[in-house]
């Protein structure tokens, strides 16, 4: 990268255990055992105050991961932002492409390949599942968001929703993709017990992050702790679109 040019400025905030931007540029490499050809970024950690990690990870050519990913009690999920990806659970492959992901369940685990000639960009997930009594365990779902119905987000025909995977209650997570119409907006300012990992697609957005209105666009990374306040509007002249996860279908325990 080299010397820099211009003034050291960043337009990321940090606040531990309630919420965080993270932009681009400020993003390190990360090395973790197992993944080969990887720039890996840790956007979301305990160490924030989420209760589950996110990873943005550029894989070159011929990267991988060399031991499977999750399992153990630990869920996880992979959506592609940008290119092709192998993504290998109980010995079946499936064949990403851009906007395609797999979740898999917290008994498996899932080994991560790119096997095409250019690099891939991609979102990874992972939590740590949490099992109720008379429910069954999740199962592997693959898709593309290509093939999945977007529905009108409270009957609002500027801001559609699109859900990734069941809603079942043997999953006690989701990912979203919301996507806002120039102009569009929340209809409200929520406030709720569930947390947010959202990374954004396209667009550019001003957010509430409790109570605070900041500057958001394509590749920043927003994590939104429980009972943050939030809520966004689109600007600009493109939609403003992000996919985000989302805890859910559980009693939360004292």
């Amino acid at each position: 990268m080299g010397y820099r040019n211009d003034l050291l400025s960043s337009r990321s905030i940090i606040r531990h255990g309630s919420y965080a931007l993270i932009t681009p540029e400020g993003l390190v490499n990360n090395i973790i055992p197992h993944f080969e050809k990887c720039r890996i970024s840790v956007v979301a950690s305990p160490k924030l105050g989420a209760s589950f990690v996110q990873y943005l990870i550029n894989m070159e050519a011929g990267g991988r991961n060399t031991k499977g990913f999750g399992g153990d009690g630990i869920e996880t999920f992979v959506y592609v932002v940008e290119g092709s990806l192998d993504v290998i659970v109980d010995g079946i492959k499936y064949e990403l492409t851009e906007g395609g992901y797999v979740y898999t369940p917290p008994s498996l685990t899932m080994i991560i390949e790119n096997n095409s000639k250019e690099g891939t960009k991609f979102v990874l997930y992972k939590q740590r599942y949490i099992p109720a009594d008379g429910i069954k365990e999740p199962w592997v779902v693959s898709n593309n968001v290509k093939n999945l119905e977007a529905i009108f987000y409270d009957d609002m025909e500027d801001v559609t929703l699109i859900d990734l995977l069941p809603t079942d209650l043997s999953f006690d997570m989701n990912f979203h993709i919301l996507t806002f119409q120039p102009g569009g907006s929340h209809p409200f300012i929520e406030t709720h017990v569930q947390e947010h990992g959202a990374y954004l697609l396209s667009g550019e957005g001003m957010y509430n992050l409790d109570n605070n209105w900041v500057s958001v666009k394509k590749g920043d990374f927003i994590w939104m702790g429980p009972y943050v306040q939030q809520a966004t509007y689109a600007i600009g002249y493109e939609p403003f679109s992000y996919v985000y996860s989302k805890d859910c279908n559980r009693d939360p325990e004292i």
